[in-house]
């Protein structure tokens, strides 16, 4: 999300240097050039090589959010195996007393991570994640 948010705050429309990015945010070269990569097959950013060279996203910060980038970038969100996309019918799963449990969650966690946009993020008003986490509680429960 670091990436994402810096490239964003840092956009002057030129690309922006991995380097630049990995010494303000405080990461090595080889992690930020894996991150960047599978942003980059997914259309997230998009690449310059050469002087001058570098990222930039390719949507405005408003459209880009939280779940998406999460999702690219550490996968399935799901908290339970079973639930997994992809996942194999679990042999419990008929039976499973916790399984309702696990699917809320899951909800939960993809519509609290789909509500978040970078631009939310890039907000430095301080009450702001109070705001988003306030609002998030008040529409679920």
């Amino acid at each position: 999300m670091r990436i994402i948010i810096d490239l964003a705050e840092n956009d002057d429309g030129n690309y922006i240097a991995m380097k630049q990015v990995a010494q303000r945010q405080r990461l090595s070269l080889k992690y930020l050039e894996h991150i960047l990569s599978i942003l980059k097959q997914n259309n997230i950013v998009e690449g310059l090589h050469g002087k001058g060279g570098g990222y930039k996203l390719t949507r405005r910060p408003q459209d880009y959010t939280v779940g998406e980038i999460l999702r690219l970038v550490e996968g399935d969100l799901a908290p339970v195996a079973c639930l997994e996309c992809g996942a194999k019918p679990c042999e419990n799963m008929e039976h499973c007393r916790t399984l309702e449990m696990w699917k809320g969650l899951h909800k939960l966690i993809d519509e609290y991570f789909n509500g978040i946009t970078i631009k939310d993020l890039m907000q430095e008003d301080a009450d702001h994640s109070n705001k988003v986490d306030r609002s998030f509680l008040a529409a679920s429960l």
